[in-house]
């Protein structure tokens, strides 16, 4: 995998960018940058670069060492740096994300601007969304996925969530790897809720049909309404279900020692939604115009964390090449003035 694929060796524009975040986005803009001959500094919390695509999405999709070879790349070929276990946040602030655990580390967002020309926000969204917090037995399925890949690089030690009896909330792509993950971890009774029809669900059958086969359950037009919690441990999940024969919603129970959340997960902006001077909508989404920028002098974001969760790499690395060409375009023009 190349990310920077446009040219073989760099061009001979000046000036320094630094891009906070190294998944799809990140990594892309790097790649366009590092071609016009920027210095480019990539800030990234986590050991490896690659976001999502190292630490959530699974390697038969998109292989590590795939990954590695385009950064290494990046390094070797165009002399871009990599800060790996830091987190760039605005000074006086803190929040806690997926992936903080790594950090050695903590760079000022104010610092970090000053130091250079531009700067590139591509942080993602590390943040899932879950219906509960602190109770036993409650996980999300992107800190599931998340954990499997620590195991999996040999990163961690920490024990995977594990349930003889499990239910998971949603019905996108991740929903499925966590499932086939559980199935050989050794789970026996795995049901999946969502609110939508088979057919409505951002999935092709194909994963739907093949967890059916390994006795996976799918129960669809579901309304979540609570989690039954005894000593702060889930119990069980109480949620309606559309009873076609009778033409209403019926209330019903599943017992599970296993709860997984898959709703999404929030942006993960380096500052605080209290910082009006970036602009930062109460979703966690950094607001930008139409030329990538916000509404720091100088200072851009692309990828997840202006449009949310993204599913698909391509929206992602699109994004951040064409955060990167307004980049080009604005240090070009100033360069004239």
């Amino acid at each position: 995998m190349k990310f920077a694929f446009m040219c073989r060796e760099p061009g001979g524009k000046r000036g320094s960018i630094a891009i906070i975040g190294s998944g799809a986005a990140g990594l892309a803009a790097a790649g366009y940058l590092a071609c016009q001959g920027y210095e480019v500094n990539i800030y990234e919390k986590l050991p490896y670069a690659g976001g999502a695509m190292m630490f959530a999405i699974p390697t038969y999709k998109i292989p590590p060492d795939s990954v590695i070879e385009g950064v290494e790349d990046l390094r070797d070929r165009f002399s871009v740096k990599f800060f790996f276990k830091t987190k760039v946040f605005r000074s006086g602030q803190n929040r806690g994300d997926l992936g903080d655990d790594f950090v050695d580390r903590v760079e000022s967002l104010e610092r970090v601007v000053e130091e250079h020309d531009a700067v590139l926000i591509a942080t993602g969204a590390w943040h899932p969304t879950t219906v509960v917090r602190n109770v036993r037995n409650v996980a999300t399925v992107f800190e599931y996925l998340y954990l499997w890949r620590l195991r999996d690089e040999g990163l961690s030690p920490n024990l995977i969530p594990k349930g003889r009896k499990v239910v998971i909330i949603g019905a996108d792509l991740p929903v499925f790897e966590a499932a086939r993950r559980m199935l050989d971890y050794g789970s026996e009774e795995i049901y999946i809720l969502y609110s939508s029809n088979v057919r409505e669900t951002p999935t092709s059958l194909h994963w739907m049909q093949h967890l059916s086969r390994e006795g996976v359950k799918f129960i669809q037009y579901t309304d979540i309404k609570r989690i039954i919690v005894e000593h702060d441990t889930a119990k069980a999940l109480e949620y309606t279900e559309f009873d076609y024969k009778k033409s209403q919603y019926i209330t019903r129970v599943i017992d599970a020692n296993l709860i997984m959340v898959s709703l999404g997960s929030r942006s993960t902006p380096p500052a605080l939604e209290s910082s009006t001077d970036i602009g930062i909508d109460d979703t966690g989404k950094i607001i930008i115009d139409g030329q990538y920028r916000t509404k720091l002098e100088k200072v851009y974001a692309s990828g997840s964390v202006v449009l949310g969760l993204i599913y698909r790499l391509g929206t992602s690395f699109r994004d951040g090449m064409n955060a990167a060409k307004y980049i080009d375009i604005h240090l070009s023009r100033k360069r004239f003035l």
